[in-house]
């Protein structure tokens, strides 16, 4: 009888930072932090959660690569068509203008919030608690090259990028964390849709004390059925034009 051939083994990939890193994103995206556990991480890649941490010292750091990871992605966003797709070429100038990749590099950031729930949170603690990590650099980077390459004189250039980088941040933010409100189950238990959600406060607005808040009845329609990106857009365009006015090209 001959003898039975052996199957070759099924080689894995070695285990790599990056290969940890993104399980972590996965698993971030799926469970939330609560359910990244080292554990839970080993289980997803098939190893022990010795060999994770070789590479990765502790939950902090690996908040802080998968944050990192996401970022790097969000901001390295080809400018290219930004402004036509937006509506403000005419405005801008060409799409690869400066403006138009401060855009890009925003609408990066604004997407990769909506596609990773938890990613304003750990924006919020990276940037509070280790401005001097990776994450910070990277997105004052991204867009203090594009207020240089406007002409803005040096002396302003950490004032303009702070204004862009705020803005950006707490607006994505603040849609994040309202996409999630509206997606959440109502005090019924039933799911309530985003344009459910803007009517209820438009209402609600629409209900003011005329005398109390005046202004607040009168833009309360424009509440509902907004484009959350197309009122994101039109923010970033109000900080340019600010910076392009307070602070004119250098000669």
């Amino acid at each position: 009888m001959a003898p039975r051939s052996r199957r070759p083994e099924r080689r894995q990939e070695p285990l790599s930072r990056e290969r940890i890193v993104t399980a972590a994103v996965e698993l971030l995206d799926t469970v939330g932090e609560r359910g990244l556990t080292f554990r839970a991480l080993a289980e997803r890649l098939a190893t022990g959660p010795g060999a994770i941490y070789w590479h990765i010292t502790g939950k902090a750091e690996l908040l802080g690569a998968a944050t990192d990871a996401v970022v790097a992605a969000a901001v390295t966003a080809e400018p290219t068509g930004t402004a036509e797709a937006t509506g403000t070429a005419e405005a801008t100038g060409t799409a690869d203008s400066p403006q138009d990749a401060v855009r890009a590099v925003a609408l990066g950031l604004f997407d990769a919030t909506e596609a990773h729930p938890w990613l304003a949170t750990q924006l919020a603690t990276q940037l509070s608690r280790t401005p001097w990590g990776a994450v910070a650099p990277r997105i004052f980077e991204s867009l203090g090259r594009q207020v240089r390459a406007m002409g803005v004189p040096e002396a302003h250039w950490f004032t303009a990028t702070s204004a862009l980088m705020h803005y950006i941040l707490g607006a994505a933010g603040q849609n994040a964390v309202n996409s999630a409100s509206a997606a959440s189950a109502g005090p019924s238990g039933r799911h309530v849709d985003r344009d459910e959600f803007l009517g209820t406060v438009s209402t609600a607005w629409e209900g003011l004390d005329p005398h109390e808040y005046p202004f607040t009845r009168a833009v309360a329609d424009q509440v509902r059925g907004h484009d959350d990106r197309e009122q994101f857009l039109a923010g970033i365009s109000l900080v340019l034009a600010g910076i392009a006015a307070l602070h004119r090209p250098a000669r």
